[in-house]
This record gives structure tokens, C-alpha cells and sequence, in this order.
């Protein structure tokens, strides 16, 4: 896996007097010589760097390198996640289009469709990813298929080639968020998907202190988004940020094997704990989408037993954080309980198919040991407070 990225974290163009790590350019504009360079270049007669909020040398670097990674022509760097999500939809469509989603979407990418693009009469259909049929039948008079392979909080996934291929031949854009995978893991451009997602702050940044997002892609789709959205949403990445992922993705595919390794020794213990009744990680449910990973990432969810307390489960953790986000050096629990804030009756949770007992957990960087063992201890714990509430 090293090896397959070797070269490009060294730069994918040569540093400025040969430094080692891309300079930060924290300017905000750049200067003309002459009348006649800065006609030239807003008539786009030349190549040159205008104002940040366009083109900046430290973003194009980070948009060249998760190009090259992804296998695609272009790249957009943007100041979050969301707003690469809502740039990657807004330019291809319009009032009375529809967009096909699976279930359980990041939440701000269903708020998006559900508060802004519902609002400008654009359709959003919700289908089971892991029904390949279903999602190829809804397909056909749609402008895009929204997919995020694993899903969020389920971790169920889709078959991404089958549904790109569909796509392609009913003319339908397809758009993917990657950012479990990265693309160490899953490169779906390969696997005919159309626009790959990133929220940068996880893996690809890795170090819980940033926040960018990133669209991969080829040169015609990126240019409408460049075009008919990047510059007038103003969620550009500013050039610090960027180096910050840059400086992260050095060592993503050290930090990613060691995610994987924890979360899988992690899930299989958990799935053998007679107090968890089921472990939502893609390696413990069987699909064709699987077919497209090398690998997992560290980010699943459990659910436990009816006899368990969540919020006692959870306040019993002592090394195990609590907290949203993930992909960072730190091991984190979200309990959907708590995150989806969805009424408590069982209808609610079902129709988001999970449950008041769903935990998601970010397996860090830690010793796995350590992190086993006070997932088993909170687990005793929050079990004993659960039965001795219920004996009062």
C-alpha cells in the first residue's frame, strides 16, 4: 500500500528550493506586473493566480494529489466536507429533477437535500444501497445517484460498480462519499462512480485538527463545478488548512493500516461479547459491494443488549472518548441515542435502520488492549446499573 503512493507525498510538482514540505502561500491575492498580465489572465488567456478564493498554490497542490490518488483528471479543495457535498450536487440539477440517495447518509448531506434542495423543487428518492435492484430501478429519469459506501451508522454498503455502470448508461451522474475508504481503500472512479467525496478532516487529515473537503473527478464535471458553484458558495479551503492535509496524507497509509487493524481485532471481539448483539462493520456483513475494498477503515458501529445502558455505557469509558468526527489519533464513541436524536420508541430508530442500543466507534491509534479493555469494563459496568435500576 506504501509502495502504490510512494513519490506522491513528496509533491507532485517540485518544491520551491527544493523544500521537503509545500510552502503555505497565506496570501490572499496576487499582484500583476502590467496591464496587459492581469488582462490576460481574466480573459483566461493565461495561467495565473488571482485571489485565494479561486486558485491558490497550496490547494493546488493538495487538489493534484488526492487527483492523483483517486485515479481522476481534477480535484476542488473546499472549506468542509458539506460544502464539497453541496457543491457536487447544486450545478446538476434544478427544480423539478430528481436525485436518487441511499439510506443513511452522512446527516448534513440529508438535512442539505431534505431542507435546501427540497425547498427548490428538487425530488430526493431514498432507496436500500444494499438492494442493488431497487437502486438500479430508481435510477432511470434521475440527474444523480448520491451514494456513501459504507453507510453512516449502519456501515452497509453498496455495489458501487454495478450501480456506477447503470448510471452511466442511463445518463446519470454518480456521486460517492469515500471518505471511510480514502482511496487507499476504495478507488471508485475505477469502478465507473463519477464524483468521489472526501471530508478531508478524517483520515486524509488525520490529526483532529482541521476541517476541508475535497471532489475528485474528471475535467468536464469539475469545471461546471468550478464554474456554477465553487466560486459563488464561497466554501473555498484556505491555504493553511490545506497544508495541513497534505501534511497528514504523509502518513495516511501508515495511520490507515493501523486503523483497520484495531478496528477489526476490536469488532471481532466485540461480536464475540455476550452483551453485544450485533457489530455494523462491512467485513461482518457479506455483499457484493465489499468486491471494491482493499481494505477497512477503523469506523463501525455495535449495538448492545437490552440489558445494557447506553448513557451509563458510555460514562463509564475512560480512555475511550466521546465525541463526533473521527479518523483522528483518538478513539471515539457516537451512541445514535444521542447523536440522531430521534424520539425513543422503536419506529423511529427502525426507519433509520438502527436502534436506541446503536454505538458508533472510531478505533484510534492506541494500543488495542488498552481500548478492549475498557470497552469490557464499561460494558460490566453499564450492565450491573442497568439491573440494579431496574431491581429499585
Amino acid at each position: 500500500m506504501i509502495d502504490a503512493v510512494a513519490g506522491l507525498y513528496a509533491g507532485t510538482e517540485p518544491m520551491p528550493f527544493q523544500a521537503v514540505s509545500p510552502p503555505i502561500f497565506q496570501t490572499s491575492l496576487f499582484t500583476f506586473s502590467s496591464y496587459e498580465e492581469m488582462a490576460g489572465a481574466f480573459a483566461g488567456r493565461s495561467k495565473r493566480y488571482i485571489y485565494s478564493r479561486g486558485d491558490n498554490p497550496t490547494v493546488e497542490e493538495l487538489e493534484r494529489l488526492i487527483a492523483a490518488l483517486e485515479g481522476t483528471e481534477a480535484a476542488r479543495g473546499f472549506s468542509s466536507g458539506t460544502a464539497a457535498i453541496a457543491a457536487a450536487v447544486f450545478p446538476f440539477v434544478e427544480a423539478g429533477d430528481r436525485i436518487v440517495s441511499v439510506h443513511n447518509v452522512y446527516n448534513d448531506a440529508y438535512r442539505l437535500f431534505e431542507k435546501i434542495l427540497r425547498k427548490f423543487g428538487v425530488q430526493i428518492d431514498y432507496v436500500d444501497g444494499t438492494d442493488t435492484e431497487a437502486v438500479l430501478a430508481a435510477l432511470p429519469g434521475a440527474k444523480i445517484v448520491y451514494l456513501e459506501s459504507p453507510a453512516s451508522f449502519t456501515f452497509t454498503v453498496q455495489d458501487i460498480a454495478a450501480i456506477g455502470a447503470a448510471a452511466r448508461r442511463h445518463g446519470v451522474i454518480s456521486v460517492i462519499d469515500n471518505s471511510w475508504a480514502t482511496p487507499l481503500f476504495q478507488k471508485p472512479v475505477a469502478h465507473g462512480i463519477d464524483l468521489v467525496v472526501h471530508a478531508a478532516s478524517k483520515y486524509l487529515g488525520g490529526h483532529s485538527d482541521t476541517v476541508a473537503g475535497l471532489i475528485a473527478g474528471p475535467k468536464d464535471l469539475i469545471g461546471r463545478i468550478n464554474s456554477e458553484s465553487y466560486h459563488y458558495l464561497g466554501g473555498k479551503l484556505s491555504p493553511f488548512e490545506a497544508w495541513l492535509i497534505l501534511r497528514g496524507m504523509r502518513t495516511l497509509p501508515l495511520r490507515l493500516a493501523r486503523h483497520m487493524e484495531n478496528g477489526l481485532e476490536l469488532a471481532e471481539k466485540l461480536d464475540a461479547h455476550p452483551h453485544v448483539t450485533k457489530v455494523r462493520h462491512p467485513a461482518f456483513q457479506p455483499h457484493p459491494g465489499n468486491a471494491t475494498f482493499t481494505g477497512y477503515g477503523g469506523l463501525f458501529a455495535f449495538d448492545v443488549a437490552d440489558d445494557v445502558d447506553v448513557p451509563a455505557f458510555v460514562n463509564a469509558l475512560n480512555h475511550i472518548r466521546i465525541g463526533v468526527s473521527w479518523g483522528g489519533p483518538e478513539s471515539l464513541v457516537v451512541p445514535a441515542l444521542a447523536a440522531l436524536q430521534l424520539p425513543r420508541e422503536a419506529n423511529s430508530f427502525h426507519r433509520f435502520n438502527v436502534s436506541p442500543k446503536t454505538i458508533r466507534f472510531s478505533a484510534g491509534l492506541e494500543d488495542a488492549r488498552l481500548l478492549w479493555a475498557d470497552l469490557e469494563q464499561a460494558l460490566g459496568k453499564a450492565r450491573t446499573v442497568s439491573k440494579s435500576t431496574e431491581a429499585a
